[in-house]
């Protein structure tokens, strides 16, 4: 897997569900894990969630359940409304490579807002699920990511195209198709892990409720057939081409670039959630408690047995990343991780390019929300009420940290990490 490849497939690990093998899993596990309906596997899971409160084996494979139909639930509301992947890095939340449907239903902003909020409330609950999984269970369940999947386009079952490791393969090239597949891939997930899927789950549930924070009909209105050419968007029969000049990603095509311009034009967001915003940031601090957590978790561990994400002590490339993790990068992201809730307590600044001598305090930004006009906030009218004095990061602290990383990089690294 190229270095390309890995970032892509790293970034789409947050959808990772478990599967178990050996008898001491509950038996609704494996039924859940293997899976070939979406009935079969919502019964399997209520059967888990019912046993959680009592069994910490139920609790875990229940959260992970709960987090991987969370995404369905994503991919199903994306898919009902014909959406097609911008496959960019800049749209975090519409990376599901989510099939083609020729019969779309028309797509309204409530809408949109609903199939967010369904996909926020079910990670809530998944790390909910995971959290009530105590700090010294005994967990251990190997799978392939090839028997583990979500159904992508709504017809009842979990396809060997719908896998795992198929969607992560597909991610790699841009596409999923009808009879992707990829090689095996095996891993024994540990209690550690559970910190790092509840983690993604704290992590996804802030950027949704970032959206939901903010009214943005406008952007919606305006550039939404972007991603939903046929779903009778407002703009659809002016400014979306025939489907042989739409071309497959947001750089292929002029009307594509031209949508996205508008769609950054447009991120002038007044706040009509508060709250939202706010838990954004108690969501992000969350995260970076679990991720300390899990690095605790896997650093006190004495096996090396097909780690997901191994630790110092544990030799050997990962499989699906191709890295091997050493002492200086769990050092380096420990230290990311301190600058990062630093900067979200309020306790260090985030610098702007054009602005000396004060800096951005983004406990601020998240607490005392205002309309987030994107460009404003960029060029620097937008953040000017939340400029103060006082420690300001600078570029060295950052390029410190990212030395570490070294070929590998910090963001394939951050991605794997979590």
């Amino acid at each position: 897997m190229n270095r390309i490849s890995s970032l892509l497939a790293s970034a789409f690990i947050v959808l990772l569900p478990l599967s178990s093998a050996g008898a001491a899993m509950p038996e609704a596990a494996t039924a859940l894990f293997q899976a070939k309906t979406v009935a079969a596997r919502d019964s399997a899971l209520s059967t888990l969630e019912a046993a959680a409160p009592k069994d910490p084996a139920s609790a875990y494979a229940a959260g992970a359940g709960e987090f991987f139909t969370a995404l369905e639930l994503l991919a199903s509301g994306l898919h009902r409304h014909g959406f097609e992947s911008p496959q960019s890095f800049m749209l975090p939340l519409m990376q599901l490579p989510v099939r083609p449907n020729p019969n779309p239903e028309p797509l309204t902003y409530e809408q949109f807002r609903a199939i967010l909020v369904t996909f926020r409330d079910r990670l809530e609950k998944s790390a909910t699920t995971l959290g009530s999984v105590p700090a010294d269970a005994d967990i251990g369940m190997v799978i392939d990511l090839t028997h583990v999947g979500i159904d992508l386009n709504e017809d009842g079952t979990i396809a060997p195209d719908e896998s795992m490791a198929a969607i992560m393969a597909a991610l790699s090239r841009g596409s999923i198709s009808q009879g992707d597949s990829a090689p095996a891939l095996t891993f024994r997930f540990d209690r550690a892990d559970g910190y790092w899927l509840q983690g993604y789950a704290e992590f996804l549930m802030a950027q949704a409720d970032f959206w939901l924070a903010h009214d943005f009909k406008n952007t919606f209105d305006g550039s939404f057939h972007m991603l939903f050419p046929r779903a009778r968007l407002p703009l659809q029969d002016i400014l979306v081409p025939p489907p042989s000049e739409m071309g497959s990603n947001i750089f292929s095509s002029e009307w594509r670039i031209a949508d996205f311009i508008s769609m950054v034009h447009m991120i002038n967001w007044p706040v009509v959630e508060p709250e939202r915003r706010k838990a954004a940031r108690q969501e992000l601090l969350e995260m970076i408690r679990l991720s300390r957590e899990d690095w605790k978790a896997i650093r006190a561990e004495t096996d090396n047995d097909r780690e997901w994400l191994p630790g110092p002590q544990q030799k050997g490339a990962n499989p699906l990343t191709g890295l091997e993790v050493g002492e200086e990068q769990v050092q380096a992201w420990l230290a990311a991780l301190t600058m990062a809730e630093d900067l979200l307590e309020g306790r260090a600044l985030l610098p702007h390019f054009r602005i000396t001598g004060k800096g951005i305090n983004m406990k601020r930004f998240f607490d005392e929300p205002k309309n987030f006009d994107l460009m404003l906030s960029i060029t620097g009218p937008g953040i000017a009420p939340y400029l103060e004095s006082g420690r300001i990061l600078t570029s060295e602290d950052f390029d410190q940290i990212q030395r570490e990383f070294g070929g590998g990089g910090f963001l394939t690294f951050a991605l794997w990490f979590n």
